[in-house]
């Protein structure tokens, strides 16, 4: 039982297994929804040419040179509040992906907007 844990605990923990977890845990989601992250601060962007699941990754195991060369070349930033008024105007659908206490959000390659009305995605 010790040597099952043990090896469950390891696989958590193996970069590639993560990755496939986290790829699994993103989402669209509509700007509106964002908006209680945004309000406290936890909402962070990641750039069009990063991949997102990278990023999150990379937080996930708290390689911080690496998070900081994004942050220091404009990839990986809060979320501006010009940003968020033009996405709240839109009501923009993200990808989004959390790694507490962060929420990372990316444009969609069509910055679709979400319907109301419907059920579905411009």
């Amino acid at each position: 039982m010790k040597d099952d844990i043990e090896a469950q605990l390891r696989a958590e923990r193996d970069p590639e297994v993560l990755k496939a977890k986290l790829n699994l845990e993103t989402a669209r989601v509509h700007w509106h929804d964002l908006q209680r992250f945004f309000a406290s601060g936890s909402v962070v962007a990641v750039a069009a040419e990063l991949d997102m699941t990278e990023v999150a990754l990379q937080i996930s195991l708290d390689n911080s040179a690496q998070v900081k060369q994004w942050m220091a070349a404009g990839q990986v930033a809060e979320v501006s509040d010009k940003q968020a008024q033009d996405w709240y105007a839109g009501n923009t659908a993200l990808w989004t992906c959390v790694v507490k206490p962060w929420v990372l959000v990316q444009e969609t390659d069509s910055g679709e907007q979400f319907q109301e009305s419907n059920d579905g995605f411009e």
